[in-house]
């Protein structure tokens, strides 16, 4: 099968590699439809060392079942699927409290740029939907693979409610679908920090009242004036990078919630007084939780909610690094990939 491989810092490549298979009776293989580029994909991207045998790449996935091992019980052959961008037995201690990431048989995917992928623990992974694989829903669906429940994740572990105030730092996919999580969730002023004007437009679409081009300092004084002097009861931190920690931080109103949900690029950064004394909450972590992709599910099949306007370009597989070149110029907002 054809799939994606990176074999260092921009040398992304599609290659020939051995056909998924069952490798256990609870495995599932699933024919790829469509699958997407990651802006967590652009973190090894510009800083993976080169390596002779590369690393196959993707966690963002949904097609058609192929196979099934002889245990799965509640997907089969032809059945249209999401797949969350982790794999868990859903019955596990953590799985029941619905923290699917935290699943002490789980794992995350690393080969879903490709044709086909191996699904683990399939009947506790996959969420079939009604839908043929043709369907103008699928770039909807695709995001309830990551980026919307995601950008919901930031959003309810920030507490956001209806009436809060919120920041959400970052203009990427993730950051765009936290707008819409908040909104959806009833908070009343989104604060949206972004520079890039068509992404922002489409922030303030999908419920930011207010936008925020500016960082550092001069991005949080502007929260602040916005707020009163107070900042927001949450701030999502979509980004990853320290600098975005600290613009949190700063934005942030006494007695409030941190929430990051993008993926830490540093292993230090302010928490000790900075949080003590102004009695702040940090959360957040991986938002692949099965919950969330059954809960948003309905609204995206009626319509309600269109998060697949996140994505602004489709490539063929074999033109996935052009996807990756195109993201990381920031000429895409988030390349779907069809294979």
């Amino acid at each position: 099968m054809r799939a994606t491989v990176m074999y260092g810092a921009v040398d992304v490549r599609v290659e020939n590699l051995a056909d998924a298979t069952l490798q256990s009776p609870t495995d599932a293989v699933v024919r790829v439809v469509r699958t997407c580029v990651c802006g967590s994909d652009l973190h090894p991207y510009h800083s993976m060392p080169a390596s002779p045998e590369g690393t196959t790449m993707g966690h963002e996935f949904i097609g058609v079942v192929e196979e099934v091992g002889s245990d799965v019980a509640t997907v089969r052959r032809g059945d249209f699927v999401i797949a969350p961008f982790a794999y868990f037995d859903n019955t596990c201690e953590f799985c029941r409290e619905g923290l699917t990431t935290s699943c002490v048989h789980g794992g995350f995917f690393r080969t879903a740029q490709a044709e086909a992928v191996r699904v683990p623990l399939a009947d506790g992974t996959l969420v079939p939907v009604p839908v043929g694989e043709d369907a103008a829903l699928l770039p909807s669906l695709l995001t309830l693979s990551d980026v919307l429940i995601t950008g919901h994740h930031a959003a309810v572990r920030g507490q956001v409610r209806p009436g809060s105030s919120v920041t959400v730092i970052g203009d990427g996919a993730v950051g765009l679908l936290a707008v819409l999580s908040a909104k959806r969730l009833g908070a009343e002023q989104i604060v949206l920090m972004g520079r890039h004007r068509v992404r922002t437009d489409l922030g303030r679409e999908f419920g930011a009242t207010d936008v925020v081009a500016e960082r550092g300092d001069e991005g949080i004084a502007k929260v602040l004036e916005l707020t009163g002097g107070l900042g927001t009861s949450a701030v999502l931190e979509c980004v990853g990078h320290r600098s975005a920690y600290e613009m949190a931080l700063g934005a942030v109103r006494a007695g409030g919630v941190i929430s990051r949900v993008g993926v830490p690029q540093y292993d230090e950064a302010p928490a000790g007084f900075s949080l003590f004394g102004r009695n702040l909450t940090l959360t957040g972590g991986p938002g692949a939780q099965r919950s969330y992709i059954e809960e948003l599910l309905p609204e995206v099949l009626d319509g309600r909610i269109e998060p697949g306007r996140v994505f602004d370009r489709t490539v063929g597989l074999d033109d996935t690094p052009e996807g990756y070149r195109a993201m990381d110029e920031r000429t895409a907002l988030k390349v779907l990939v069809r294979p």
